[in-house]
């Protein structure tokens, strides 16, 4: 059985160690190490924890083994500004977009996140699914790490 490729964005590690967000965070990252699923890691979330608090750094490096590593990209680069042409996101967040394209082109079935302002939003996700299809990418499922680890346990 193939593994569920999923991509966490920095928000996640960095809920590691927010008292609001440690817990559904732990327990995504536990199911990681379980084997459950197939941790998805790009050149941007490495980027971005590189400036992050040695715990957070340290998170990555210790799932590193159990990671798949992409890079950025042209493909989604283009679909990034796919995104920002539909205006889904504003220019500001150009960086959110840039993990939901990461994620589409390199074929994840779900992107884990706490960013509800412009990922994990009702309105913003049949947006991104629209320019994915339109631009010949799936659609991808994008929830919290909460909502992953209440699926996990009604199994």
């Amino acid at each position: 059985m193939r593994l569920l490729r999923v991509y966490a964005d920095t928000s996640v590690y960095g809920g590691v160690y927010d008292p609001e967000f440690a817990e559904p965070s732990k327990a995504f990252f536990e199911l990681v190490r379980q084997g459950v699923y197939r941790l998805v890691i790009s050149t941007s979330v490495r980027d971005e924890i590189e400036k992050a608090p040695e715990p957070v750094r340290l998170l990555l490096t210790e799932l590193a083994p159990r990671s798949e590593r992409i890079e950025i990209s042209l493909d989604a680069v283009e679909l990034q500004e796919a995104y920002l042409r539909a205006r889904i996101v504003s220019e500001q967040s150009r960086a959110d977009a840039l993990h939901v394209a990461l994620a589409s082109v390199s074929g994840c079935s779900l992107i884990v996140i706490w960013n509800f302002k412009h990922i994990v939003n009702f309105r913003r996700i049949p947006l991104y699914n629209g320019v994915n299809l339109s631009n010949g990418y799936g659609m991808v499922t994008i929830c919290s790490p909460l909502e992953v680890i209440e699926d996990e346990e009604a199994f």
